[in-house]
Protein backbone atom coordinates (compact mmCIF):
# COMPACT_ATOMS: atom_id res chain seq x y z
CA UNK A 1 0.00 0.00 0.00
CA UNK A 2 1.38 3.28 -0.72
CA UNK A 3 2.26 5.75 1.83
CA UNK A 4 0.24 9.04 1.37
CA UNK A 5 2.36 12.12 1.66
CA UNK A 6 1.23 15.83 1.93
CA UNK A 7 4.01 18.70 1.12
CA UNK A 8 4.33 21.37 3.62
CA UNK A 9 5.96 23.90 1.52
CA UNK A 10 6.74 24.34 -2.63
CA UNK A 11 10.61 25.71 -2.09
CA UNK A 12 13.60 23.95 -3.96
CA UNK A 13 13.86 20.83 -1.15
CA UNK A 14 10.30 19.86 -1.76
CA UNK A 15 10.55 20.07 -5.64
CA UNK A 16 13.79 17.86 -5.39
CA UNK A 17 12.45 15.39 -2.58
CA UNK A 18 9.46 14.92 -4.79
CA UNK A 19 11.12 14.28 -8.13
CA UNK A 20 13.96 11.73 -6.44
CA UNK A 21 11.05 10.05 -5.03
CA UNK A 22 9.14 9.73 -7.94
CA UNK A 23 12.25 8.13 -9.30
CA UNK A 24 10.87 4.87 -6.77
CA UNK A 25 8.52 1.98 -8.54
CA UNK A 26 4.90 3.40 -9.29
CA UNK A 27 2.88 2.63 -6.32
CA UNK A 28 5.19 2.66 -3.03
CA UNK A 29 4.30 6.99 -2.47
CA UNK A 30 1.50 8.73 -3.49
CA UNK A 31 1.64 12.59 -2.57
CA UNK A 32 -2.15 13.76 -1.84
CA UNK A 33 -1.50 17.58 -1.55
CA UNK A 34 0.59 20.00 -1.24
CA UNK A 35 0.33 23.34 0.78
CA UNK A 36 2.10 26.90 0.51
CA UNK A 37 1.47 30.50 1.51
CA UNK A 38 0.73 31.78 -2.11
CA UNK A 39 -2.27 29.49 -3.71
CA UNK A 40 -1.21 30.28 -7.28
CA UNK A 41 2.29 28.87 -6.39
CA UNK A 42 0.93 25.63 -4.30
CA UNK A 43 -1.31 25.30 -7.84
CA UNK A 44 1.91 25.39 -9.85
CA UNK A 45 4.04 23.35 -8.28
CA UNK A 46 1.05 20.45 -7.99
CA UNK A 47 0.77 20.67 -11.58
CA UNK A 48 4.34 20.24 -11.96
CA UNK A 49 4.41 17.23 -9.84
CA UNK A 50 0.90 15.77 -10.33
CA UNK A 51 -0.47 16.44 -7.15
CA UNK A 52 -4.37 16.33 -7.01
CA UNK A 53 -4.82 19.09 -4.14
CA UNK A 54 -3.24 22.56 -3.46
CA UNK A 55 -3.46 24.62 -0.89
CA UNK A 56 -2.83 28.30 -0.10
CA UNK A 57 -3.00 27.71 4.06
CA UNK A 58 -0.73 25.16 5.95
CA UNK A 59 -3.62 24.25 8.44
CA UNK A 60 -5.73 23.15 5.19
CA UNK A 61 -3.23 20.84 4.66
CA UNK A 62 -3.05 19.43 8.08
CA UNK A 63 -6.89 18.98 7.85
CA UNK A 64 -6.87 16.64 4.76
CA UNK A 65 -8.14 12.89 6.49
CA UNK A 66 -6.15 11.13 3.83
CA UNK A 67 -2.53 12.27 4.60
CA UNK A 68 -0.71 10.01 6.85
CA UNK A 69 2.84 11.77 6.62
CA UNK A 70 3.61 15.57 5.89
CA UNK A 71 7.12 16.49 4.79
CA UNK A 72 8.24 20.02 6.22
CA UNK A 73 10.24 21.76 3.78
CA UNK A 74 10.03 25.08 4.75
CA UNK A 75 12.49 27.66 6.31
CA UNK A 76 13.88 26.75 9.62
CA UNK A 77 12.10 29.27 11.68
CA UNK A 78 9.23 27.71 10.77
CA UNK A 79 10.34 24.29 11.62
CA UNK A 80 8.85 24.03 15.28
CA UNK A 81 5.55 25.62 14.58
CA UNK A 82 4.79 23.52 11.42
CA UNK A 83 5.62 20.32 13.20
CA UNK A 84 3.61 20.81 16.28
CA UNK A 85 0.52 21.87 14.30
CA UNK A 86 0.78 18.50 12.22
CA UNK A 87 1.71 16.22 15.28
CA UNK A 88 -1.72 17.63 16.75
CA UNK A 89 -3.52 16.96 13.95
CA UNK A 90 -2.67 13.26 14.36
CA UNK A 91 -0.01 13.16 11.38
CA UNK A 92 3.12 11.63 11.24
CA UNK A 93 6.16 13.85 9.96
CA UNK A 94 9.04 13.72 8.37
CA UNK A 95 10.60 17.88 9.45
CA UNK A 96 14.10 18.79 7.21
CA UNK A 97 16.90 19.83 9.26
CA UNK A 98 17.55 21.89 11.30
CA UNK A 99 14.73 19.79 13.69
CA UNK A 100 14.17 23.37 15.45
CA UNK A 101 16.31 26.60 16.75
CA UNK A 102 16.67 25.27 20.51
CA UNK A 103 17.41 22.01 22.34
CA UNK A 104 13.97 22.86 23.94
CA UNK A 105 11.97 22.75 21.02
CA UNK A 106 13.49 19.31 19.83
CA UNK A 107 12.97 17.88 23.09
CA UNK A 108 9.30 19.32 23.15
CA UNK A 109 8.27 18.11 19.65
CA UNK A 110 9.67 14.04 19.97
CA UNK A 111 8.42 14.19 23.58
CA UNK A 112 4.66 15.45 21.65
CA UNK A 113 5.09 13.05 18.83
CA UNK A 114 5.88 10.21 21.38
CA UNK A 115 2.80 11.05 23.50
CA UNK A 116 0.57 10.75 20.05
CA UNK A 117 2.37 7.73 18.83
CA UNK A 118 3.28 9.22 16.02
CA UNK A 119 6.65 8.63 13.95
CA UNK A 120 8.89 11.39 13.70
CA UNK A 121 12.01 12.06 12.45
CA UNK A 122 14.56 14.60 11.36
CA UNK A 123 15.15 14.50 7.59
CA UNK A 124 19.23 14.32 7.68
CA UNK A 125 19.22 12.42 4.07
CA UNK A 126 23.02 11.49 4.92
CA UNK A 127 21.96 8.42 6.96
CA UNK A 128 19.83 6.42 3.65
CA UNK A 129 22.86 6.84 1.30
CA UNK A 130 24.31 3.66 0.46
CA UNK A 131 27.62 4.99 0.92
CA UNK A 132 26.76 5.44 4.50
CA UNK A 133 24.64 1.78 5.09
CA UNK A 134 28.31 0.59 3.77
CA UNK A 135 30.22 2.68 6.47
CA UNK A 136 27.94 1.13 9.31
CA UNK A 137 28.90 -2.50 8.22
CA UNK A 138 32.59 -1.72 7.72
CA UNK A 139 33.01 0.13 11.33
CA UNK A 140 30.43 -3.01 12.42
CA UNK A 141 33.40 -5.42 11.04
CA UNK A 142 36.17 -3.73 12.69
CA UNK A 143 38.23 -2.91 9.14
CA UNK A 144 39.63 0.02 10.22
CA UNK A 145 39.79 -0.87 13.50
CA UNK A 146 38.93 1.54 16.84
CA UNK A 147 37.76 5.25 15.34
CA UNK A 148 40.13 7.84 16.75
CA UNK A 149 39.18 10.87 14.72
CA UNK A 150 36.97 12.20 12.78
CA UNK A 151 37.73 14.77 9.84
CA UNK A 152 34.85 16.94 7.74
CA UNK A 153 34.05 20.17 6.24
CA UNK A 154 31.16 21.58 4.79
CA UNK A 155 31.51 24.77 2.95
CA UNK A 156 29.58 26.07 0.24
CA UNK A 157 29.43 29.72 -1.22
CA UNK A 158 26.60 31.45 -0.50
CA UNK A 159 25.75 35.20 -2.19
CA UNK A 160 25.53 37.93 0.33
CA UNK A 161 21.56 37.69 -0.50
CA UNK A 162 21.44 34.66 0.70
CA UNK A 163 19.21 33.06 3.46
CA UNK A 164 22.37 31.20 4.93
CA UNK A 165 23.46 34.76 5.92
CA UNK A 166 20.24 35.79 7.15
CA UNK A 167 20.00 35.61 10.61
CA UNK A 168 16.13 36.81 10.51
CA UNK A 169 15.18 33.10 8.46
CA UNK A 170 17.45 30.97 10.08
CA UNK A 171 20.40 31.73 8.83
CA UNK A 172 24.26 30.05 9.85
CA UNK A 173 26.27 28.16 8.67
CA UNK A 174 25.99 25.86 12.20
CA UNK A 175 22.11 25.17 11.76
CA UNK A 176 22.45 24.93 7.79
CA UNK A 177 26.06 23.03 7.74
CA UNK A 178 26.62 21.97 11.29
CA UNK A 179 24.10 19.77 11.21
CA UNK A 180 25.80 17.34 8.34
CA UNK A 181 29.50 17.25 9.76
CA UNK A 182 27.78 16.65 13.39
CA UNK A 183 25.43 13.93 12.45
CA UNK A 184 28.68 12.06 10.90
CA UNK A 185 30.23 12.03 14.65
CA UNK A 186 27.20 11.11 16.39
CA UNK A 187 26.12 8.00 13.64
CA UNK A 188 30.04 7.26 14.24
CA UNK A 189 30.61 7.72 18.25
CA UNK A 190 27.17 7.30 19.14
CA UNK A 191 24.61 9.92 20.40
CA UNK A 192 26.09 10.42 23.76
CA UNK A 193 27.79 14.20 24.51
CA UNK A 194 31.33 15.06 24.12
CA UNK A 195 33.00 15.55 26.89
CA UNK A 196 34.11 19.09 25.48
CA UNK A 197 33.56 21.57 22.58
CA UNK A 198 36.37 23.77 21.37
CA UNK A 199 34.49 26.37 19.14
CA UNK A 200 35.98 29.53 17.00
CA UNK A 201 33.70 31.51 14.65
CA UNK A 202 33.21 34.77 12.40
CA UNK A 203 29.58 36.46 12.45
CA UNK A 204 28.27 38.27 9.76
CA UNK A 205 26.40 41.79 10.06
CA UNK A 206 23.19 40.19 10.75
CA UNK A 207 24.28 38.44 13.61
CA UNK A 208 24.81 34.75 12.57
CA UNK A 209 28.31 32.79 11.87
CA UNK A 210 29.07 32.41 8.53
CA UNK A 211 32.42 30.32 8.91
CA UNK A 212 32.68 28.13 12.06
CA UNK A 213 35.70 25.80 13.08
CA UNK A 214 34.69 22.83 16.10
CA UNK A 215 36.86 20.70 18.17
CA UNK A 216 35.16 17.84 19.97
CA UNK A 217 36.82 15.49 22.52
CA UNK A 218 35.39 12.11 23.33
CA UNK A 219 36.20 9.48 25.88
CA UNK A 220 39.34 7.36 25.17
CA UNK A 221 40.85 9.78 23.02
CA UNK A 222 38.68 10.33 20.16
CA UNK A 223 38.15 13.52 18.78
CA UNK A 224 36.49 15.22 16.20
CA UNK A 225 38.28 17.89 14.13
CA UNK A 226 34.71 19.96 11.58
CA UNK A 227 34.25 23.23 9.54
CA UNK A 228 31.67 24.84 8.54
CA UNK A 229 31.64 27.87 5.76
CA UNK A 230 29.63 29.97 3.30
CA UNK A 231 32.86 32.11 2.50
CA UNK A 232 34.56 29.59 -0.13
CA UNK A 233 33.86 26.42 -1.69
CA UNK A 234 36.51 23.99 -0.13
CA UNK A 235 37.07 20.52 0.04
CA UNK A 236 34.07 18.43 1.54
CA UNK A 237 35.50 15.03 1.30
CA UNK A 238 35.55 13.54 5.18
CA UNK A 239 37.14 11.14 6.82
CA UNK A 240 36.95 8.54 9.72
CA UNK A 241 40.39 7.63 11.02
CA UNK A 242 41.06 4.25 12.67
CA UNK A 243 43.91 2.19 14.23
CA UNK A 244 44.09 0.07 11.12
CA UNK A 245 43.10 2.43 8.55
CA UNK A 246 40.67 5.06 7.40
CA UNK A 247 37.08 5.58 5.59
CA UNK A 248 37.68 8.80 3.20
CA UNK A 249 34.05 9.58 1.96
CA UNK A 250 34.53 11.85 -1.19
CA UNK A 251 32.72 14.97 -1.48
CA UNK A 252 30.03 16.01 -1.19
CA UNK A 253 30.19 13.90 1.73
CA UNK A 254 27.01 14.88 2.90
CA UNK A 255 24.58 13.02 0.41
CA UNK A 256 27.77 11.06 -1.69
CA UNK A 257 27.61 7.96 -3.99
CA UNK A 258 32.07 7.04 -3.58
CA UNK A 259 33.53 5.99 -0.75
CA UNK A 260 36.84 4.96 -0.17
CA UNK A 261 37.14 2.06 2.57
CA UNK A 262 41.64 0.97 2.58
CA UNK A 263 42.57 0.24 -0.98
CA UNK A 264 38.63 -0.30 -1.64
CA UNK A 265 36.33 1.95 -3.76
CA UNK A 266 32.62 1.76 -3.69
CA UNK A 267 30.68 3.60 -5.46
CA UNK A 268 26.76 3.77 -5.65
CA UNK A 269 25.45 5.87 -8.97
CA UNK A 270 21.83 7.71 -8.23
CA UNK A 271 19.23 7.14 -11.16
CA UNK A 272 17.81 10.69 -12.89
CA UNK A 273 15.09 12.14 -12.36
CA UNK A 274 12.09 13.54 -14.31
CA UNK A 275 13.00 17.27 -13.68
CA UNK A 276 16.42 18.96 -13.34
CA UNK A 277 17.22 18.94 -9.42
CA UNK A 278 18.01 22.55 -7.75
CA UNK A 279 21.01 21.15 -5.34
CA UNK A 280 23.52 18.08 -6.08
CA UNK A 281 22.62 14.45 -5.74
CA UNK A 282 19.17 14.83 -4.74
CA UNK A 283 18.27 11.89 -6.20
CA UNK A 284 19.01 10.54 -2.52
CA UNK A 285 15.92 11.76 -1.58
CA UNK A 286 14.97 8.16 -2.38
CA UNK A 287 16.23 6.20 0.37
CA UNK A 288 15.15 8.61 2.59
CA UNK A 289 11.42 8.02 1.58
CA UNK A 290 11.91 4.40 1.96
CA UNK A 291 12.91 3.96 4.90
CA UNK A 292 10.29 6.38 6.67
CA UNK A 293 7.87 4.12 4.66
CA UNK A 294 9.25 1.21 6.09
CA UNK A 295 9.40 2.82 9.44
CA UNK A 296 5.67 3.62 9.63
CA UNK A 297 4.67 0.44 7.93
CA UNK A 298 6.70 -1.34 10.96
CA UNK A 299 5.11 0.75 13.88
CA UNK A 300 7.98 2.47 14.55
CA UNK A 301 7.92 5.82 16.21
CA UNK A 302 11.39 6.86 15.33
CA UNK A 303 13.52 5.49 12.68
CA UNK A 304 16.95 3.43 13.80
CA UNK A 305 18.89 4.98 11.62
CA UNK A 306 18.02 8.58 12.60
CA UNK A 307 16.96 8.26 16.20
CA UNK A 308 15.28 10.99 18.24
CA UNK A 309 18.49 10.75 20.84
CA UNK A 310 20.57 11.57 17.97
CA UNK A 311 18.64 14.70 17.00
CA UNK A 312 18.56 16.04 20.56
CA UNK A 313 22.34 15.48 20.78
CA UNK A 314 23.27 17.08 17.90
CA UNK A 315 20.88 19.89 18.50
CA UNK A 316 23.22 20.20 22.22
CA UNK A 317 26.06 20.53 20.84
CA UNK A 318 24.70 23.01 18.00
CA UNK A 319 23.69 25.32 21.20
CA UNK A 320 26.65 24.90 22.62
CA UNK A 321 28.75 26.03 19.34
CA UNK A 322 26.35 28.95 18.80
CA UNK A 323 26.89 30.19 22.73
CA UNK A 324 30.58 30.04 22.76
CA UNK A 325 31.22 32.06 19.13
CA UNK A 326 28.31 34.61 20.41
CA UNK A 327 25.00 33.84 17.93
CA UNK A 328 22.25 35.14 20.40
CA UNK A 329 18.92 34.19 19.90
Amino acid sequence: MALRWGIACTGQVCHDFLTAMATLPAGEHQVVAVAGRDLQRAKDFAQLHKIPEAYGSYEQLAQNGDIEIVYIGSVCTEHYKMAKMYLNYGKNVLCEKPLTLTVRETEELIELARKKKLFFMEAIWSRFFPVYEYIRQELAAGTIGDVVQINANMTILQEDGSRIKNKALGGGTILDFGVYVLQLVVMVLGARLPEAVAAVGHLNATGCDDATAIALKYPGGKTAMLGTSALADMNNDAYIWGTKGCIKIIDPFWCPTKVVCGNVTKEFPLPPGAHPYFNRNSSGFRYEATEVKRCIRQGLLECPKMTHQESITIAKIQEEVLRQIGVTN
